[in-house]
């Protein structure tokens, strides 16, 4: 069929995107080169919206954290992504983690079987030069296509290295050592206080530990990539155990809340695990995203009490993330402003997180939809989520510096000073509720 619009790019802000424009109406083509013959250095497979990291959404809290209410506004936009992350979670406290790959077949299957959507298995090695087009190709974008993007926009792509956690196999863990627990016992909205897999370390073990970490055999740098930054919010940890001895004990490692029922008490420092499939078989090591290279990882994490006999799933990795400077290349609408009929969405904007990505997929998907209608749609209102976010990809940020960000309410024009400290977070998502539902309403339809 012909299309109104192409998406160049079958992630989570590709897919987004494609299923807005989709259910308003206008005809999608999906261009995702991955089951076409090409393959990324970070995916396993060729659905789309494939979670190559975690398994987690992080929080789903919609009253006190940043992230809960970027979910809740998605919902309220019916977000494919949403919609299919609550049809496959996992318990995972009060985070918002899936079964990733009933989560990315859910996601392929709608988008397939929607009258409206055209999946093409293609590799796009150039940007189109007419046409509305949403460029939704991640920090993995095909080197090809990268140098199209270099040339359009006449600037370098800056960069930063993500890293991956390794899975380990439920079957594998010494129960006997390890124990189930959330951390302060706190109940998620499917899990029982009891959703992690805790294994505890004494001081000596814990410091034996990072110093395997610190010595341990990890992947070389090509030439050019050796000044290339890590993202803060995915640091690898044998880069966290660099910054002093006791740096993981107070972040991924960290003991407090955590009763261990054989002691009593909390361990000097522990290694959690997350459940990463429905059937609770696969777990993820919860912060333990990694450059050692394969053997090192088996030898050391085979000396984390109760793993001494784990199996892995998956490996941790490394994988260099491209990004272009967005606060000096985008319009409010995230159009590329030498060439205005594209859109840029997702991590390749700058955006770091899953829901992050998939949320500028879904925003620039809903200024294609006021385009094509004939109407305007302001962007969402900066007290939003989703505006903060915009507001930060589209000019917020400082073009020279900048670095991708995590949604966060360092982002949102703060409260009024009166709001004590420990209301602020219930002000800031009180007020985004309301400043949503005017936007949508001001919209005239075109975002209802």
């Amino acid at each position: 069929m012909a299309h109104d619009i192409h998406i160049i790019g079958g992630g989570l802000a590709g897919s987004e995107a494609a299923w807005q424009l989709a259910e308003a109406g206008y005809r999608v083509r999906l261009s995702e080169m991955r089951g076409g013959g090409d393959m990324t250095p970070a995916h396993q497979g060729d659905t789309l919206a494939e979670m190559v990291c975690s398994n987690s959404f992080r929080s789903d809290d919609g009253d006190s954290n940043a992230v809960g209410l970027l979910h809740r506004e998605m919902r309220s936009l019916g977000s494919i992504i949403m919609r299919e992350a609550d049809a496959t979670k996992v318990p995972a406290g009060s985070a918002l983690a899936v079964d990733r790959d009933l989560f990315s077949g859910g996601v392929t299957k709608a988008l397939a079987e929607h009258p409206n959507v055209t999946i093409v298995r293609e590799r796009v090695d150039t940007l189109p030069t007419e046409g509305m087009t949403i460029v939704a190709t991640g920090p993995l974008t095909a080197a090809s296509l990268a140098e199209s993007i270099g040339v359009a926009t006449g600037k370098d792509a800056l960069a930063f290295f993500d890293a991956i956690a390794p899975i380990v196999y439920r079957d594998s863990i010494d129960m006997d050592i390890a124990w189930m627990a959330s951390r302060w016992d706190k109940v998620g909205p499917i899990g029982d206080g009891k959703d992690y897999i805790n294994c505890p370390m004494d001081k000596d073990q814990y410091y034996a530990f990072v110093q395997g970490l610190i010595d341990g055999d990890k992947t070389e740098f090509k030439d050019w990539e050796k000044d290339t930054p890590y993202f803060e919010g995915c640091m690898p940890i044998e880069v966290m155990a660099e910054r002093g001895v006791e740096t993981l004990r107070f972040g991924p490692m960290k003991g407090v809340g955590l009763d261990n029922p054989r002691t009593g008490r909390w361990p000097y420092a522990v290694v959690q695990l997350r459940q990463d499939n429905a059937l609770g078989t696969l777990w993820n090591m919860v912060g333990f995203q990694t450059k050692l290279k394969h053997g090192a990882q088996v030898e050391l994490f085979r000396t984390i009490p109760g793993l001494e006999k784990a199996e892995f799933a998956r490996l941790g990795g490394l994988h260099r993330n491209s990004f272009i400077r967005s606060p000096e290349l985008l319009d409010g609408q995230l159009r590329l402003k030498s060439a205005p009929h594209i859109r840029f969405a997702g991590q390749i904007t700058g955006c770091e997180g899953y829901v992050e990505s998939a949320a500028i997929g879904l925003v620039a998907a809903r200024f294609a939809i006021a385009e094509l209608s004939g109407r305007s749609l302001p962007p969402p209102p900066p007290e939003t989520a989703l505006g903060a976010l915009l507001g930060h990809i589209t000019g917020g940020a400082d073009a020279a510096s900048y670095q991708p960000m995590n949604v966060n309410f360092g982002l949102f024009p703060p409260v009024a000073e009166d709001v004590r400290k420990k209301d602020r977070k219930l002000a800031y998502t009180q007020r985004a509720g309301a400043a949503l539902a005017e936007w949508m309403k001001a919209a005239d339809g075109v975002a209802a």
